[in-house]
Formats: structure tokens, sequence, C-alpha cells
């Protein structure tokens, strides 16, 4: 695993803001704060992919409904901008769990890429399910990439949002354990 401190990180992520489930009304994402976290203790740059068509901020069960619908027609949305992974040696990938599943513009921009060498570690935020399966989901699409399935680290949105001290201790702790934190 590329966890020398001369490897070139990146933490790519998703997050919804707006209303939420378990959370209400918030202005910065579950998945965010946990993306702050970890790129703040790792030293690695930040990319968070951006819908070319946002989700509904002001009704969840709206929003929900989109991203269902997107799921089941195996949907691809567009997404804003693009980072140069190839510039990377580790990446990590966070997103809410929906359904079992990353988002599926998380989809669109691991297709939009060679995986290719590159260590991806899966980091999610859930309210009961943990990762539920995705950290294989995110192995599988990675073709080429010796993603850390098992390795990731799955925090709750409502921990993440209303006791920041213990997400990020939890943070602290499991990059600890991967040998990725540079303070």
């Amino acid at each position: 695993m590329n966890n020398d401190k001369d490897s070139k990180k990146l933490v790519v992520f998703f997050s919804h803001t707006g209303e939420n489930y378990n959370v209400g009304y918030i202005e910065k994402g579950n998945t965010h704060i946990i993306a702050d976290m970890i790129a703040d203790a790792t030293g690695a740059d930040r990319f968070e992919i951006v819908p070319e068509k946002g989700y509904p901020k002001d009704n969840y069960d709206e929003c929900i409904a989109i991203a269902k619908r997107e799921l089941q027609q195996k949907a691809r949305p567009a997404v804003k901008g693009d980072v140069a992974i190839e510039d990377y040696d580790v990446i990590f990938i966070g997103y809410p769990q929906w359904w079992g599943e990353p988002p599926m513009c998380v989809y669109t921009f691991i297709e939009n890429h060679d995986w290719n060498g590159k260590t991806v570690i899966p980091f999610v935020t859930h309210e009961g399910s943990g990762m539920g399966g995705t950290d294989r989901k995110i192995a599988a699409a990675c073709k080429g990439s010796s993603t850390l399935v098992g390795k990731g680290i799955a925090i709750q949105g409502k921990v993440a949002q209303e006791n920041q001290p213990s997400a990020q201790s939890k943070v602290n702790r499991w990059l600890d354990e991967l040998g990725m934190k540079n303070k």
C-alpha cells in the first residue's frame, strides 16, 4: 500500500446538503465533514463530486425519490469538473450510503478514470447501515486498483453533524491503523 509520507493523497467525495434524514437541514453535508477530517489529518488534496443537476435541498422525500430512480435505472448523472487522479497514489472515496450503493454520480466519477495502480480507500456516512457492502462495490468499480476492502470506515451522519469530536476520534484511529495519518 502507498502509505509512505511521499505518497500523494486525494480525498474524493460526494455529500448532500439541505434536508437530510435524522439530522434535519444541514449547510455542510455529513460526508463533507468526514472528508475534511481525513484530508486535514493526511495532508490530502480534496475534490468534491458535484452532479450537474443537483438533488433537491428542501424536500428530502423528493431527493431520495430521484436518487432511487437513478439507482433503479443505473443512471450515470453528469458531474461538474474533474481531477487528474493519475497524479495521486492513494485516493479516499467518500459518499453517503443510499440503499446499499454509493450515489450514482460517484459511479460517474469512477468510470471516467483509470484506477490501475491506485490505492483506493472508501469511507461512508450512513444512518444505521454501516458500509452496507458498498466498499465491495467500490472495489469492483475501481478496476485495477488495490482497493482496501474491509479497511474503509463508516460514520453515522448524526455523529458527523452533532458529535464531531467523536467522529474525529474514529477517523484518527482508522487512519492510524492504515498508517495514513501525517500528524
